[in-house]
């Protein structure tokens, strides 16, 4: 069963915080485990712009399965074969880029459900998510489970975010800020009149449907205007900036006070 992808729909329909973390340009299969020990709720490969191999993705999204921890994949576009190509890797959802109409939604629903509701033909480490391969297995264990996030990213997708989240096949509607920002005038300019109304109409589409955003970049900024599916950043932003804190408190002044201290007590 698609369990991971069950408890995360599960917490997204509280009002519980929901932070993952996206994998652009470094990414390995230990990076499950250490996802999962620090209390994330869920990691996304990035297959749009990461240089990630098939083998290395369904490793990852096998690691997921076994640790029950939620290991999405965003796609390189909406196009039948790329979904069905993603679907076979195993993963328990996906981030689609650059989203604009419900069509482009139907299309991914037909290649990620079997017949009769679509046009699935299964095969790779995603057969290892049941036990058999009888329908009813499939839509109950697996597809009412799945996770879909259509990314909006230019002001076509904000025009039609409303039609986007009452998709019934759509879990959650996505931000692509950059893209988003860039498509509107202000890259990057998060601050800029146009960006903030562009969220907040997204924002509204989302709620109307009773659905969250993911969204990121700024995660404390943003769940201060009320989001609460972010994402904290990618793995090398994440790295280096643990990495520059950890230089500026080893660089940071000593008082006089705990110099003292520390020569009183000098290690063995």
């Amino acid at each position: 069963m698609l369990k991971p992808a069950a408890e995360l729909k599960a917490k997204l329909a509280t009002d519980e915080l929901v932070i993952g973390l996206m994998a652009t340009d470094q990414a390995w299969p230990l990076l499950v485990e250490i996802c999962q020990s620090s209390g994330l709720d869920y990691l996304i490969i990035d297959r749009e712009h990461g240089h990630f191999s098939d083998e290395l993705v369904s490793h990852i999204c096998q690691i997921g399965r076994l640790a029950s921890f939620p290991v999405m994949m965003r796609t390189v576009s909406c196009e039948a074969s790329v979904i069905r190509r993603a679907m076979d890797m195993g993963p328990c959802g996906l981030l689609l880029p650059c989203v604009e109409s419900t069509d482009q939604i139907d299309q991914v629903q037909q290649a990620a459900l079997m017949p009769p509701r679509g046009r699935r033909r299964p095969g790779g480490m995603g057969n290892y998510w049941i036990n058999n391969y009888q329908y009813e297995t499939w839509k109950s264990e697996f597809e009412e489970h799945f996770i879909v996030i259509p990314q909006i990213e230019s002001l076509v997708g904000v025009n039609n975010a409303a039609s986007l989240a009452a998709h019934p096949f759509v879990t959650a509607l996505g931000l692509g800020p950059y893209d988003l920002s860039a498509d509107l005038g202000c890259c990057w300019e998060p601050e800029n009149e146009k960006y903030r109304s562009a969220l907040e109409r997204v924002k509204v589409a989302a709620d109307g449907a009773d659905k969250k955003v993911w969204a990121g970049t700024d995660a404390p900024a943003l769940r201060a205007k009320g989001f609460t599916f972010l994402w904290i950043g990618t793995t090398t932003s994440i790295l280096t900036g643990a990495i520059r804190q950890s230089i500026r408190d080893i660089n940071a002044p000593v008082s006089s006070g705990e110099l003292a201290k520390a020569n009183d007590h000098p290690p063995a």
